[in-house]
């Protein structure tokens, strides 16, 4: 990481309130890596949860982190103080990506002059520059991310580069993994399948686990990754099979990053470890459900997407309204196995 915001350099400095969930806070490098072409010279803060100090430490574009330990939903007024405290007077601008009014406290605490975001959750004081959002134009999570980086007459056109992220990997750390946990010389595949919103974007585990049982036979190990809510969902995939390693709560956010790097492909669904996949080059199989593959795409050119865009999708609800599930119950295993040997 480069030297903190503050020290000396002729660019602009910023500071960018990050997103709370890993996959936004990777989609975010797309700004940063706006910003720094704008201008090389300028010094990049991110203000963000300290779980994702891993993440934003694997981008070349983050001069400081400054981690913020609110929980999810908390306003936590002493921790924001605090924190605006030890900003005040460092920055020169301040975007907020999140459209919550306790997101753009920090800035406004901080005395931060210009202070950008998109109109929402009355922030009519917290912001001295407010944009309105036009969902029709700004249709994906990263051009929104974007946009605000930009001059508000170029931003509303919608019609601007969207620089794909790119997280550094360390070697050295995938060497002390391989060794932790006993991974084999086998090519590697992952699978991650979790997903946060809920199990209208989660593939069967049924299907994940008819997968890696054939994969496994062709010579793969398979590799399941995946916080520590997802551990039972690992053990159903790798139950039985050898050359399956269950990986779920046993590794950081920063060693999923050199894992995932190191497989051929992975077969997710629409989640954050997706976000971190395509970010390290791997070739990613993306399973869409409920969501939909042009507001979230994985931003590479590596990947395939599996979605079978049925009448009732994308319905963006956390479980079937309709209670069948069927745009994830239809979309078959050997669909996937099928473009994991076209490559």
């Amino acid at each position: 990481m480069a030297d903190p915001a503050g020290a000396t350099g002729n660019g602009e400095r910023l500071l960018v309130v990050g997103p709370s969930w890993v996959g936004d806070m990777v989609m975010a490098q797309s700004l940063l890596k706006t910003l720094k072409h704008r201008d090389p010279g300028c010094r990049i803060g991110v203000v963000a949860p300290a779980w994702s100090q891993p993440i934003l430490e694997r981008m070349a574009e983050v001069d400081e982190v400054v981690p913020l330990d609110v929980g999810h939903g908390e306003v936590g007024w002493s921790e924001r103080r605090e924190t605006a405290r030890r900003l005040r007077g460092r920055y020169d601008r301040a975007i907020v990506l999140p459209r919550s009014w306790k997101s753009a406290l920090v800035p406004f605490m901080a005395r931060i002059p210009h202070r950008v975001g998109f109109v929402g959750e009355q922030r009519l004081v917290l912001l001295n520059e407010r944009r309105r959002l036009d969902k029709s134009v700004l249709d994906q999570t990263v051009k929104r991310f974007v946009s605000l980086g930009l001059p508000e007459e170029q931003a509303v056109s919608g019609d601007f580069a969207i620089p794909r992220p790119r997280l550094a990997v360390d070697p050295d750390n995938l060497v002390e993994l391989r060794l932790a946990y006993g991974l084999s010389s086998r090519p590697a595949i992952g699978m991650m399948p979790g997903a946060e919103y809920g199990p209208a974007k989660q593939w069967p585990l049924a299907y994940f686990h008819e997968l890696a049982a054939a994969l496994v036979a062709e010579g793969y190990e398979v590799r399941v990754l995946g916080g520590s809510k997802d551990v039972t969902a690992g053990e159903t995939i790798c139950q039985d099979l050898p050359h399956a390693v269950n990986l779920c709560g046993r590794t950081r956010l920063a060693d999923a990053v050199d894992l995932l790097a190191d497989c051929c492909q992975v077969i997710t669904n629409d989640s954050g470890l997706m976000h971190v996949a395509a970010a390290v080059g791997t070739r990613v199989h993306a399973i869409y459900g409920s969501s939909s593959p042009t507001y979230t795409p994985p931003l590479t050119a590596n990947a395939q997407i599996h979605y079978l865009g049925l009448s009732c999708s994308p319905c963006f609800e956390r479980t079937c309204p309709l209670g069948h599930t069927n745009c994830l119950n239809t979309l078959l295993p050997q669909r996937v196995l099928d473009a994991i040997h076209a490559g």
